[in-house]
């Protein structure tokens, strides 16, 4: 079983990205961590404060359940944009060792369905 993002466009050929549980919570927490953000300390990963006080525009991801839940906006999406492009220059920058280097392209691959549905106006759908 596995999570796949893509936009609710209706169109099969539309990017999308997909990851196991397993490596979807990898990739979320490095990037929490990024944020400067113990994920541990999180709604929903142990912790009791709801990830709409965390203060970065990447919450709505961060503490999105990986099955049900809300679709992301086209506003959300366009919003988590300029933080995401920050994050991939400092991934590129980092010591990388193969988990760094998947993250890397998985945030690369996230980055490309986030601008597809801010340009398009179409939510982002979990699945």
């Amino acid at each position: 079983m596995g999570l796949v993002l893509f936009p609710g466009d209706g169109n099969n050929d539309s990017p999308d990205v997909c990851w196991s549980y397993t490596r979807f919570a990898d990739f979320r927490e490095r990037l929490a961590r990024t944020e400067g953000i113990d994920p541990s300390t999180m709604h929903g990963f142990g912790g009791d404060p709801p990830w709409s006080t965390a203060a970065t525009t990447l919450a709505p991801l961060l503490g999105h359940p990986e099955t049900g839940g809300p679709n992301l906006t086209p506003d959300q999406c366009a919003a988590m944009l300029p933080r995401l492009e920050e994050i991939i220059l400092q991934w590129q920058e980092d010591d990388r060792d193969p988990l760094a280097d998947q993250h890397l392209d998985d945030a690369r691959r996230l980055r490309v369905v986030l601008y597809f549905c801010a340009d398009r106006q179409v939510d982002l759908l979990f699945v």
